[in-house]
């Protein structure tokens, strides 16, 4: 399998398909948190057109396979991942793994998997209510008595999730369980490397432009379905900000502010994931994003023959 991996903003998504376009029998496997929910496309920047070059489509995998309003977890992404690669290298076919989630790329790469952890209505009962600083207060007592790292920014990015974090941490510390070793993949990993500077402009007009297309009217229309602001606010970054400016929490251009902001932090957080995998044994050869997109073709399947 070849890895397609980097920031928000840099431009893996039409590298993969062009590369899949130039080898001819290959697939896209998705790995993207939040690009696996139907009807959350602009802010999760699906830019499905990608998967189409020089009249040629891509095939594309686990975008589009969940409902907006549930909640979406590794241990799935998982099981999806395996049934996806598995029937793609049956038929044949070279699976080109493209996104920007580390944890999902990590998991699959390394062979493991975490057993499903069920809601704990009793326990979510007696932290309604509590501040986010008291939750992540307590967040951060448990995972020093599981041996669990606080390393996940998002994981207290709102009440909701700093309370199905805890669920997940308390769960672990009645049940000890070990991660469930899967087979390893084999890939060959490819980061897309972009400047800062560049990086940073690229995010500022990519959400000028969403903002523009219709990323208010999206979140109007989830709204609308009657998903609760709550639910979306939970996805973070654009559903996140965007909510909060509809249902009138916040002016638009705090709201533009503050989002901007986000994105930039969370590309930041990205970079850092990916050079930690690097520091736990990755190889992972950097491309230069800024290249002619034959170029960095040329390149990969240099380093892929």
């Amino acid at each position: 399998m070849i890895t397609i991996l980097g920031p928000t903003a840099s431009g893996k998504t039409s590298l993969a398909t062009a590369l899949a376009a130039r080898i001819g029998d290959a697939e896209i496997i998705s790995a993207d948190s939040r690009q696996v929910y139907r009807g959350m496309d602009i802010g999760t920047g699906k830019d499905l057109d990608d998967y189409k070059v020089g009249g040629m489509n891509i095939p594309y995998h686990l975008i589009d396979i969940a409902e907006p309003g549930t909640k979406y977890n590794l241990y799935e992404y998982q099981k999806d991942f395996h049934t996806v690669y598995e029937d793609i290298r049956k038929r044949g076919k070279l699976p080109i793994l493209c996104g920007g989630t580390g944890l999902y790329i990590e998991a699959v790469l390394k062979g493991y998997r975490l057993s499903a952890v069920p809601q704990n209505s009793t326990l979510r009962k007696d932290l309604e209510g509590l501040s986010l600083e008291a939750l992540t207060e307590m967040l951060k007592d448990l995972k020093a008595k599981t041996g669990s790292k606080m390393h996940n920014k998002t994981d207290v990015d709102s009440c909701q999730r700093a309370i199905r974090a805890i669920e997940i941490e308390t769960y672990n510390l009645e049940h000890p369980i070990s991660l469930r070793e899967m087979p390893a993949v084999d890939a060959l990993v490819i980061g897309v490397n972009i400047n800062r500077d560049l990086r940073r402009d690229k995010i500022t007009h990519r959400l000028k432009q969403r903002l523009e297309t219709g990323m208010v009217e999206e979140v109007k229309g989830l709204l609308d379905r009657g998903i609760p602001a709550e639910d979306l606010i939970y996805y973070g970054l654009e559903y996140k900000y965007v909510t909060e400016y509809v249902i009138g929490k916040t002016a638009y251009d705090e709201m533009f502010r503050s989002l901007e902001t986000a994105i930039h932090q969370f590309a930041k957080r990205q970079m850092t994931w990916f050079r930690g995998m690097e520091r736990r044994g990755f190889t992972i050869h950097w491309i230069d994003a800024v290249l002619p997109m034959e170029t960095k073709i040329e390149q990969i399947l240099a380093l892929w023959q």
